[in-house]
């Protein structure tokens, strides 16, 4: 059974796919018969995020290290606001720490091509998809719904939209709220906040947003994770307007409760949906999809085949299996 050390920071701050994406997988190593964590004697170190002190841990490591790349520097532009000077030496980091890691696993193929424009070599890229426990993300039945909904002061009636990530300009949440304004007859809900703090990339703005919205709008902040099932069900579509992303976790969490799912066309999501998903290219077009969604109950049948169509495909066995045999890889290659 191979040893893992499991090395990460984002479950401390609530509202990260990231913290999101490394539960799920400790859950999911937890599981495998071939696999085991271990906090001491690892035969290889699993970093899930790029803290300084486990940079040099890598450095001085005698056993294979893996890196996960949940962003690269150029999506970090409409993410964080720094001063360009420090914004610079980030990124620099950023790769430096990529290219120091043994093996790099990137969540979406398309990223491959990215990081091989930052000098990094391909024999040390792979792609593992993210994973979703089915036992935390679900489908509900209607009169649980109605009750998350009496929750939050929803109408049973009313057709909801809900959307979910960090408040920030990269998110869309902007385009979510002009969606609202032209639909008033519809009840939009966000949930996330500024994870980042103040040097969230637009936050003075979207402050603003948040504190006055709309009628039709409700910003509910940073959820905790285990709540946010009863989020994903209480809606009737989940919409997600952002402008760059890598694998959203909402979506494999959404797709879970088989909600139907509005994206931007963005060509990342070719590669990893297939299509199971409605898209748009701009407000007008989401506003559209959604007027039709919300008057054409055929349609929404088919946008919950959709989504169901993910959550099979990005199944606990499959994903499961990917990373048993890529950890054997890397160890073995290391005694070669």
């Amino acid at each position: 059974m191979l040893k893992i050390k499991m090395l990460s920071m984002a479950d401390k701050v609530d509202g990260q796919g990231v913290g999101s994406a490394y539960l799920g997988q400790i859950e999911l190593v937890n599981q495998s018969k071939r696999l085991e964590i271990v906090k001491k004697k690892p035969d290889i170190i699993h970093h899930h995020t790029i803290n300084p002190s486990y940079y040099l841990k890598m450095k001085l490591s005698k056993c294979p290290n893996v890196a996960y790349v949940h962003f690269l520097p150029h999506t970090l532009d409409e993410s964080i606001k720094l001063p360009k000077p420090i914004f610079n030496i980030f990124k620099k980091y950023v790769i430096s720490f990529y290219n120091s890691a043994d093996y790099l696993v990137v969540v979406n193929p398309i990223f491959i091509e990215d990081l091989k424009k930052y000098n990094i070599a391909e024999e040390k890229i792979v792609y593992i998809p993210n994973y979703v426990p089915k036992d935390k993300f679900y489908k509900k039945d209607k009169e649980e719904k109605n009750k998350i909904r009496e929750k939050y002061n929803i109408s049973p009636s009313k057709f909801v939209v809900v959307g979910a990530g960090q408040v920030q300009t990269r998110k869309g949440v902007k385009d979510f709220v002009e969606c609202a304004k032209k639909l008033p007859n519809i009840e939009f809900v966000w949930c996330g906040g500024f994870s980042f703090g103040k040097i969230t990339d637009g936050y003075d703005e979207l402050k603003k947003l948040m504190e006055n919205p709309p009628a039709n709008v409700k910003f509910l902040g940073i959820i905790p994770r285990d709540e946010m099932n009863d989020i994903y069900n209480m809606a009737d579509l989940f919409f997600l307007p952002s402008y760059n992303e890598l694998f959203p976790m909402t979506i494999l969490e959404t797709a879970n409760t088989e909600i139907p799912i509005l994206l931007r066309d963005l060509d990342l999501y070719k590669v990893i949906l297939f299509d199971n998903y409605f898209k748009g290219n701009n407000n007008d077009e989401f506003v559209h999809i959604i007027d039709e969604l919300s008057k054409d109950s055929k349609m929404c049948k088919e946008g919950m085949q959709k989504a169901k169509n993910i959550s099979d495909f990005y199944s606990k066995e499959h994903v499961m299996k990917m990373w048993e045999e890529f950890y054997q890889m890397v160890y073995d290659t290391s005694k070669d």
